[in-house]
């Protein structure tokens, strides 16, 4: 047998991480599809549809916190998130973050295609006739500043995890927290207290549509921050590693833009001439 006709196996070095084989990300996609079609039937009055809702709501908590379990050990037991790994999540999470610039300015290009032109079938006029829009400056103006502090304090945690001050990063990540917290409140109290629904015309199905997304982000990065919030708590951080926390200010600062796009564009300029 000649040498040369051997196959040459090389056992190369480098800094990537091959992430081995994982069901979570089909389990998450199918919890997901579930709870789309649950929410259908529930619009279309389907019976017990409410408790699929919830079921799948948890199923999906559950699937995400395994898959997040399995992400944490590789980044902080495993040693596998090296400095060429953390730069492409670094790249994915700006990509994330573009997409969702996305997802908004859709909700935005058909707000301003409604308001500029009103067509005929809403009266020709913006706001619609018959809707009596939120005053901006009681809770909208409320949340606006509870959000931007929180925007300060999670700003503030990022510098103090950068100058090693552990327990100024916990304060910073617990307002912050806390005042996601009642922003979502106050946001489900604005809803109940409104004087128009979803299906009140299209001024109706875009408020509640760019609103509710929003507050869905809400929600979603409070849960990151917590996570974070976690992690530190379990010395899971360090001042040159930490891309999680990192990650997690940057989706709450997002968060904290649209807020204050949402409150010019449709609270303030949107009823403006109502």
């Amino acid at each position: 047998m000649k040498l040369k006709n051997l196959p040459i196996i090389k056992n190369e070095q480098h800094p990537f991480h091959l992430v081995s084989p994982s069901p979570w990300p089909l389990m998450v996609s199918l919890a997901v599809f579930d709870l789309a079609l649950s929410v259908v039937l529930y619009f279309l009055y389907y019976k017990y549809s409410e408790y699929y809702i919830v079921f799948f709501i948890f199923l999906l908590f559950f699937f995400v916190g395994r898959w997040f379990t399995d992400i944490v050990v590789e980044a902080t037991f495993q040693g596998f998130h090296t400095v060429m790994v953390q730069k492409g999540l670094r790249y994915g999470m700006m990509l994330f973050i573009v997409s969702e610039v996305m997802f908004f300015f859709s909700f935005f290009w058909a707000f301003f295609h409604n308001s500029l032109a009103p067509s005929i079938w809403i009266g020709c006029q913006w706001p619609p006739l018959g809707i009596q829009v939120i005053n901006p400056w009681s809770l909208p103006l409320l949340n606006t500043v509870i959000l931007v502090s929180s925007g300060v304090a999670v700003t503030y945690a990022h510098r103090a995890m950068l100058g090693g001050r552990r327990y100024d990063v916990i304060w910073g990540l617990s307002y912050a927290i806390l005042l996601g917290v009642a922003f979502t409140f106050l946001q489900l109290f604005e809803y109940r207290t409104a004087t128009f629904s979803i299906n009140d015309s299209i001024y109706g199905s875009i408020f509640y549509m760019v609103t509710g997304f929003h507050g869905l982000h809400v929600i979603i990065g409070t849960f990151f921050l917590f996570i974070c919030l976690l992690r530190h708590l379990k010395y899971h951080f360090l001042v040159e590693h930490h891309f999680g926390l990192e990650a997690a200010i940057w989706y709450w600062h997002f968060v904290d833009v649209i807020w204050l796009l949402l409150f010019i564009v449709v609270y303030w300029w949107g009823g403006i001439f109502s």
